[in-house]
């Protein structure tokens, strides 16, 4: 195996593209990555652009494992996958769980600013009138709920039988205080931390205080597939691992960390290439049959060309592949 790139060899070998998303989602309708070629393969480097260099570090350091390091070995040959629901209209939802064939579960987000929360219950009903009883539904806060208000909405949406919410507040602390909040209420609602492990200095905290009853991953954040399957191993609970709006080159890294997991009890939501509209591969890795093969994705040259980020967007990510090679 040969040694880690430097800067200059990352940065001399990256290509950026820009990659129309099919319905907003998170506040953004075309998601920007930066690609680089390694021995092993295609990296993807794609922190979002709020992040700083010192955050930026540990998406460099997946991509360089995606690139020149490489991943444990699989244990499994297919990966179940989730459908994602943006915070669409309830009028939109059977038309967005179209694009996932197969899939038995759904991610559903809630608590966008600027939304009610009858905007929220309607959705909900929506995914479980088109799933049946017999889908999973999980809603996602992204920490936009106060304490309060997340005990109060989980028991509104509680009776459409959720497998769990996904950091419904912002603070670790506030996840323990409801889940005890929730048990005493009998209100049956597990609760899952996503910012509280990708974005906290000690993912580990949120299993020391109780504050979930399983974790989301994320490869990028966490710094690559074998950091994440450290933070799972020593969280000692279930996982379900995700993706951050990523080409089929960074999914192909969250496939991997799935692929390695010893246990998988939940779809991951790494079937986020059907909310992309453009790719940069003629053979994405899309959801058939409500799973994700384990395979190589290979890059198209065209698409690189065609979805190309114009020369100052390139420029930027070359600085900031500098910047954050400073904090490996």
């Amino acid at each position: 195996m040969r040694n880690q790139p430097g800067p200059d060899e990352v940065r001399d070998g990256l290509h950026v593209v820009t990659l129309p998303l099919r319905t907003r989602f998170r506040g953004i309708t075309e998601r920007e990555v930066a690609l680089v070629e390694g021995p092993r393969g295609w990296g993807e480097f794609a922190p979002f652009v709020e992040y700083g260099p010192q955050e930026a570090a540990r998406w460099l350091a997946a991509t360089i494992e995606a690139a020149w390091t490489g991943w444990p070995d699989p244990v499994r040959t297919t990966v179940p996958v989730n459908a994602t629901v943006p915070a669409v209209p309830a009028a939109d939802v059977a038309g967005i769980l179209a694009r996932y064939p197969g899939c038995t579960t759904a991610k559903v987000k809630v608590a966008e600013p600027g939304q009610r929360e009858d905007d929220d219950l309607d959705r909900v009903a929506a995914v479980r009138e088109a799933m049946g009883a017999r889908g999973r539904i999980r809603v996602d806060a992204n920490g936009g709920w106060s304490l309060t208000q997340a005990h109060d909405m989980l028991a509104s949406l509680a009776p459409f039988d959720l497998e769990y919410a996904e950091q419904p507040c912002a603070d670790v602390r506030d996840l323990a205080r409801l889940r005890v909040e929730l048990a005493l209420g009998g209100v049956d609602v597990p609760v899952a931390a996503d910012e509280s492990i990708r974005k906290a200095e000690d993912p580990l905290e949120v299993a020391r205080l109780g504050a979930a009853d399983l974790v989301v991953v994320k490869v990028a954040p966490l710094g690559g597939v074998a950091r994440a399957l450290e933070v799972v191993a020593e969280c000692g609970l279930p996982a379900v691992v995700s993706s951050a709006i990523d080409s089929s080159v960074g999914l192909r890294a969250g496939v991997a960390l799935a692929a390695a997991l010893p246990q998988l009890e939940h779809a991951c939501g790494l079937g986020t290439g059907a909310m992309l509209g453009a790719d940069v591969t003629t053979d994405p890795l899309l959801p058939t049959g409500g799973v994700v093969p384990v395979r190589q994705v290979l890059v198209d040259p065209a698409l690189l060309a065609e979805h190309a980020a114009p020369a100052d967007r390139l420029r930027w990510w070359r600085e900031r592949v500098g910047a954050a090679f400073a904090h490996l």
